[in-house]
């Protein structure tokens, strides 16, 4: 199987400071990935240099096969870990802007989801509660027939009652023979979804592991492991 992402010798700077450190990773489709390690370890850096919203690193990536550019941003669907649309629009405006951005955009699948969440079309953003726009954006981000979907603590602004629902959603409503690369750091929550986990430690990759042969090997869960590897 080819490889979705690539990355070979991935370095980033912030000034003098060095955020990401030699990072060389590979990842293959049909995969979900949790993307883990405390705050600092430089997720959403990789995260952001992914998307194409930083440029200025040093390596080599790839996705798909080709370098980052319109290719990627074509078939990535990104959830970042703040809510990204304006507070003057309505949640109609939202499902138009996705209509005319993406191409792989089902609008009858979000509108759909919005029903289940019990988000009404013109309401307005700025009425919503934040686990509800957290919501609302998953559900528009879940809509994209994409091959990648990024989500950037998609379960961190809602409670707990409602992390199961949102679970629900990502496992089935996203293209089977994608990949989902998931940053958080609510692991016991979650651990249960994920083929594998890349733990992060100050900008450097320090486990990529298949999350049942990792469990069998310590004997342990993620979120134990987790903790032990990241305690102070």
């Amino acid at each position: 199987m080819t490889d979705l992402i690539q990355i070979q010798n991935l370095n980033k700077y912030y000034g003098k400071k060095q955020v990401l450190k030699n990072i060389d990773l590979k990842i293959g489709s049909g995969k979900i990935i949790g993307l883990l390690g405390p705050n600092g370890s430089g997720k959403t850096t990789l995260i952001k240099i992914l998307n194409g919203l930083l440029k200025d690193y040093q390596g080599e990536i790839s996705i798909d096969g080709k370098p980052l550019g319109v290719h990627s941003k074509e078939i990535i669907s990104y959830l970042p870990d703040e809510p990204y649309f304006e507070n003057w629009m309505t949640t109609t405006d939202a499902l138009s802007l996705f209509v005319d951005m993406y191409k792989d955009f089902d609008y009858q699948k979000a509108t759909s989801l919005m029903s289940r969440m019990e988000i009404n079309k013109g309401v307005k953003i700025k009425e919503l509660s934040k686990g509800m726009k957290e919501k609302f954006q998953l559900a528009l981000v879940m809509s994209r027939k994409a091959k990648l979907y990024i989500l950037d603590e998609p379960i961190g602004g809602v409670d707990p009652a409602a992390r199961d629902f949102i679970l629900d959603v990502i496992l089935n409503n996203y293209e089977q023979d994608a990949t989902i690369l998931l940053s958080t750091h609510l692991i016991s929550d979650i651990e249960k979804i994920f083929d594998e986990v890349i733990f992060l430690r100050k900008g450097e990759i320090v486990l990529h592991e298949d999350s049942e042969n990792l469990r069998m090997q310590r004997q342990a869960s993620i979120d134990e492991i987790f903790r032990e590897e990241f305690k102070c």
